[in-house]
């Protein structure tokens, strides 16, 4: 593979510093971005090959990920529609409601498209992403894209395009739930008396804990609650508490908010 980045903001430096780490020579990586600063950071991350010329990029690479905001796509996209058509790339978006269509429209015509919802732990390489390919990804193609997100975490496919969006309300916007949860625990915490030091690091520490627990686990979530809920104990009156106060509901109403805010963006992004 030769990948091209347009955009070096920190998803694209996390890409990148991930390819290197995973044995790609940084020769054969590319990016641009107008920002003078940001090509000297991706410099400080690996010494690809940096720039300000979309159109040369495109010409050096097959494998084209488009880094930039959603609400500059389409001008990105439009400027570059070209040298894509005559290069032929293989297009990477990880742009949130931006569709494929929309992609394609915009680009010029109908090319291999692999649309991709990573997440913020991507940054430190334990992302969750999902991916989507359009009709005109090959196998060789779906497989570059895998290797490329694979590179800073967890990449998974779904068949249609519009499961991106549960996607999106599951793990795009998760880390912002355990965040919440995290910062719930720690005031609790803090109230119950302990100190600031003493209820971060525990429910961190814990939270760490039961994510590798249920990662090298060979049973689901729900059985790992089970067996660290005794009858009658301090963990079982905790957890109907939560159950009695809708906790399961209200997670399910809020990812299904998150979906249809995703839905919502994606109308809006394709007026614009």
């Amino acid at each position: 593979m030769r990948i091209g980045f347009i955009g070096g903001g920190n998803m694209a430096s996390s890409i990148i510093g991930g390819l290197v780490a995973s044995g790609m020579s940084a020769s054969k990586i590319w990016a641009s971005d107008p920002n003078a600063d940001s090509l000297a950071k991706l410099k400080d991350v690996a010494p690809v090959n940096t720039g300000s010329d979309n159109h040369a990029l495109i010409a050096e690479v097959n494998v084209l990920i488009l880094a930039v905001k959603p609400q500059i796509m389409k001008l990105v996209a439009q400027d570059i529609a070209d040298a894509v058509q005559a290069h032929q790339p293989l297009i990477i978006s990880i742009a949130a409601g931006v569709t494929s269509g929309s992609l394609a429209g915009w680009l010029g015509g109908n090319p291999a498209i692999v649309r991709c919802m990573p997440n913020t732990p991507a940054l430190v390489r334990s992302g969750a992403t999902g991916l989507y390919a359009n009709a005109q990804v090959d196998n060789v193609q779906q497989q570059q894209a895998t290797t490329i997100l694979e590179a800073v975490g967890l990449a998974l496919w779904v068949n249609q395009e519009n499961q991106l969006d549960a996607v999106t309300a599951l793990s795009g916007s998760g880390p912002a739930y355990f965040f919440l949860v995290m910062e719930a625990m720690q005031a609790a915490g803090r109230e119950m008396g302990l100190s600031d030091e003493v209820a971060n690091q525990l429910t961190l520490q814990t939270a760490l804990g039961a994510a590798q627990m249920a990662i090298t686990s060979d049973v689901d979530a729900a059985e790992l609650r089970r067996r660290v809920t005794s009858p009658k104990g301090t963990t079982e009156r905790a957890i109907n508490m939560l159950e009695d106060g809708g906790l399961r509901q209200l997670f399910a109403t809020a990812l299904n908010g998150a979906r249809i805010r995703a839905e919502e963006l994606a109308i809006e992004l394709e007026g614009e």
